[in-house]
């Protein structure tokens, strides 16, 4: 065991090896591959840092590294020493092209994306690199086309890794180096697939032909359970660097003990402790955060026949004498116990202690600094478990009291790291602290949690988690906006990503934004009319002229002006969504009776899908691929939800009309496009958990608000946007009766208010199910969502169809008045565990242009299962 320390000013670096390491701290010497060095000082690179002189000398020399560090995450710990190696041709002569290989496992797409980027800057010092990224989706055709042959690096992931070993297993027997970046990452998140490549790596070891380097590397931020399990199994006696002190003590193996009391009684229970480690011969330090404290308890410990020292900052005696007195005491084979503050630790110096007591409660900061005292006692050699008892040479004791919540969060969440035991005291301390968020009660709500249903990291998040109404509520547009949340026809304008945009809701009759967008065209086309602000204020909105279209701007941030008056605004575009810096004198004076419509752009989340692999991001390409599809285009969906100004839909389509034929012809539905790239998969939580969330918060739920919406649908034709003109025309419309729409999703149109309320009023004779249909040109598929239905009943006739069913004692019925004209005695009906399947067989073959005659805000169409009778219908999309 080796430790170091090195001033940086003030301060002290600590690091903890298992072997000794002569570190390399200027570039020049490093044991680097002189071309890199080179590359390195020409992209003025700093280092090396305090971890990398560490690091840097032990991988350089291919020896198997564990590394953990506040820097672990930064992939220049490794890549710059192994690009050294690979230069070393004499060390791959069996290999083809005497070339090496180097897998880099990297916790996620962005930071494969990150470090394939620093290879490729780095590749110029380096001959003939060749790295190379490999991101798979779930089509099993794309790893089938992946050609590694010239490759020295690869980059991936552990999920897309396993899918190219499916199909290309020689990888691994070329592999020399193998790199876990994010060890603890990894190991939280794909534990098992990284033992599995683990597990294929050590058998291809084993059968390789000649005498290759093997080298495993690990990095990280955390000391992790399973990196114990990996140095046994995996690594041949590898350096271990820890430059974090608390992570250092739980590889050390320091016993955490917390000792729950009253305020008043920690003397007391402190007396009872030393009482232990004074049959012990421990050498005991117990740390305060006063001077008060020091001493009361140095008082209370003589009363006791305890001997003891004390150290705060008005001590007469300086550090040097009480270290001097520390020593003695236990070469003397007297147990050692020393009483102080915590700004005498750093000038004592002291790291031979075998206990320390938190008689106050510590800082997660001060924590760290307390345990160091430790570090001559931490265990080196690899134990079986974190209570492994024979190991444990160190203890640190924390005396919880009811005054201790300030700080109880922090060190909860390191208890649990070290797989400490816990006592229920400490967690009845913490829960309001935790759930509160209260200092996060100003921050926007977690993007992810919106987008996905679900933060997979609420510790670390910076944004709120809970819903603050004051906020979330406090525009609430959207359902104002939505004539009838069964069809909305929606306009993206800003792609944040694959599935969250920006825009605006368009009405079915007159649309007023539409309206004001002409108006507002016509009037700054007048040059007396455009009238420069003077003086920009923030939050007031104004008016900004691009090429032809005039829009409303809200400004957000207005910074000092220059010489000339003139300055860069940051401007939020109200009615689309998007912010862009704009120079102040662009910026128009803006009529009152331009500012009465409220802002038009809402955020729109698509639900029921998110990325494959558990990545909390979706990959550029699906995101790119989705922008390209959807921006600027008419598209129809169904609200699922809503919050403010956040609409949540399932499913969104885009759709062309055909004016002349009038109808609309569904072109892709965004779910189904982004499924059909191998890189999303199903999210079928995702509805249910911002319904959760918002119920928290009396928040009416979405569902219940459906309900209420029995408004006539009478929707138009409205004319797809061009590119350049975001504003939608106007166009008239005949209903359904002289029209047909291939928006199937929505095909239950034109109908009179009153059929719908005679329908609604019928209808509530019993609970009304939530039925799916579909159709193909001889048979319509009705799917009745009811779970275990007894005594059903069905009864056909040529144009009706009527079902009853009761389900967890409640009676449902569906009297369906059908638009067109079935044959009753073909037709079936089978129940099932989840659902009645009800088969009805046409009496004319053909496409229904709509399933009812009224209006039934519980049926809509079956989405996916239409994409699939796409093509048998009269028309085909697209």
């Amino acid at each position: 065991r080796f430790q170091s320390f090195q001033n940086v000013g003030k301060e002290k670096n600590f690091v903890f090896l298992s072997k000794k390491i002569e570190p390399s701290s200027v570039l020049e010497t490093a044991p680097l591959f002189d071309g890199l060095k080179k590359e390195l000082a020409w992209n003025k690179f700093s280092g090396p840092t305090f971890t990398e002189s560490y690091c840097w000398p032990p991988v350089a020399l291919g020896c198997d590294v564990v590394a953990i560090s506040h820097q672990g995450n930064d992939p220049l710990l490794y890549i710059p020493p192994v690009l050294t190696l690979l230069q070393l041709k004499s060390d791959y002569k069996t290999l083809p092209n005497r070339s090496g290989v180097s897998l880099i496992l990297c916790p996620g797409w962005k930071k494969a994306q990150l470090v394939f980027d620093l290879l490729k800057t780095y590749r110029k010092g380096c001959r003939r690199l060749h790295p190379m990224l490999i991101i798979l989706g779930q089509n099993k055709e794309a790893a089938s086309q992946v050609e590694i042959r010239g490759c020295e690096v690869v980059v991936t992931t552990p999920y897309n890794l396993l899918r190219l070993l499916e199909r290309n297993t020689g990888l691994l027997c070329r592999l020399c180096h193998l790199v876990l970046d994010e060890i603890e990452v990894l190991f939280s998140d794909t534990t098992e697939q990284v033992f599995t490549i683990l597990d294929c790596y050590k058998k291809a070891t084993a059968q390789a032909q000649g005498n290759l380097p093997h080298q495993i590397i690990a990095v990280g931020t955390q000391w992790n359970k399973h990196i114990t399990p990996l140095i046994k199994e995996f690594m041949n006696d590898p350096h271990i660097v820890i430059t974090i002190i608390e992570e250092a003590a739980i590889f050390g193996n320091v016993q955490q003990v917390v000792q729950p009391c009253t305020n008043s009684n920690r003397t007391a229970e402190l007396l009872k402790i030393l009482d232990f480690t004074q049959r012990n011969l421990q050498k005991v330090l117990v740390f305060t955060d006063s001077v008060t404290d020091v001493e009361m308890i140095h008082k209370a410990l003589k009363s006791n026949s305890v001997v003891s020292l004390k150290k705060h900052q008005e001590s007469k005696c300086n550090a040097q004498c009480v270290l001097e007195r520390w020593r003695k005491m236990n070469s003397s084979g007297t147990p050692a116990v020393l009483v102080l503050t915590d700004d005498c630790l750093q000038s004592l110096g002291i790291t031979d202690a075998t206990c320390v007591i938190h008689f106050s409660f510590p800082s997660p900061g001060v924590f760290g600094q307390r345990l160091q005292s430790l570090s001559d006692n931490f265990c080196t050699g690899i134990k079986d478990s974190a209570g492994d008892q024979e190991h444990m040479k160190a203890k640190s004791v924390i005396l919880l009291t009811e005054g201790s919540s300030c700080h109880a969060p922090g060190i909860l969440r390191y208890l649990k790291h070290a797989e400490a035991e816990i006592p229920e005291e400490l967690y009845d301390l913490t829960p309001r602290v935790l759930e509160s968020e209260e200092d996060k009660f100003s921050r926007p709500l977690c993007a992810s949690l919106k987008t996905f249903g679900i933060c997979r990291n609420r510790t670390e998040c910076p944004d709120r988690h809970q819903i603050n109404s004051s906020i979330d509520m406090a525009q609430n547009m959207a359902d104002e906006m939505i004539e009838t949340p069964e069809r909305v026809t929606i306009l993206p304008l800003l792609i944040v990503h694959a599935t969250n945009y920006f825009g605006r809701i368009v009405k079915k009759q007159k649309d007023q934004y539409t309206v004001l967008a002409k108006e507002m065209n016509d009037y700054f086309k007048v040059p007396e009319h455009r009238i420069s602000v003077n003086n920009v204020e923030k939050s007031v909105f104004y008016g900004l002229c691009e090429a032809t279209i005039c829009h409303r701007v809200q400004v957000v941030e207005t910074p000092a002006k220059d010489e000339e008056n003139v300055c860069k605004v940051t401007v939020k575009y109200i009615d689309e969504g998007r912010t862009s810096q704009v120079n102040s004198d662009q910026l128009l004076h803006l009529p009152a009776e331009f500012q009465n419509l409220p802002p038009q752009a809402v955020e729109i989340v698509v639900c029921g899908v998110k990325p494959i692999d558990n990545e909390v991001e979706w990959n550029p390409k699906v995101t790119d691929h989705i922008n390209h599809k959807i921006k600027g285009k008419l598209h129809h969906a169904k609200v699922v939800h809503t919050l403010g100004k956040t609409v949540w839909v399932d499913p969104m389509v885009g759709v062309t009309s055909l004016p002349t034929m009038k109808m609309w012809i569904n072109e892709y539905n965004i779910r189904s496009e982004i499924l059909s790239m191998g890189l999303g998969t199903d999210n079928p939580e995702h509805v249910g958990e911002i319904q959760k969330l918002c119920r928290q918060m009396s928040v009416l739920d979405h569902a219940e608000r459906l309900e209420h919406f029995t408004e006539e649908d009478t929707a138009g034709l409205e004319e797809v946007p061009s590119p350049q003109d975001t504003s939608i025309q106007e166009n008239s419309a005949e209903s359904c009766n002289s029209s047909m729409f291939l928006d199937v999703s929505f095909l239950d149109d034109a109908v009179q208010t009153k059929e719908a309320e005679d329908s609604t009023v019928h209808q509530q004779k019993g609970c009304h199910p939530h039925i799916k249909w579909f159709q193909d040109n001889v048979t319509v598929t009705l799917k009745i969502q009811i779970l275990r239905a007894a005594d059903s009943k069905c009864e056909f006739s040529r144009e009706k169809v009527t079902f009853s069913a009761y389900s967890e004692g409640k009676l449902y019925v569906a009297d369906l008045e059908l638009y067109q004209s079935v044959i009753a005695e073909k037709s079936t009906c089978v129940i099932k565990d989840t659902e009645a399947v009800i088969l009805l067989v046409k009496e004319k073959k053909g496409a229904w242009c709509k399933l009812l005659k009224n209006k039934n805000v519980h049926v809509s169409l079956d989405f996916e299962r239409w994409e699939q009778s796409e093509d048998e219908g009269p028309f085909t999309a697209g």
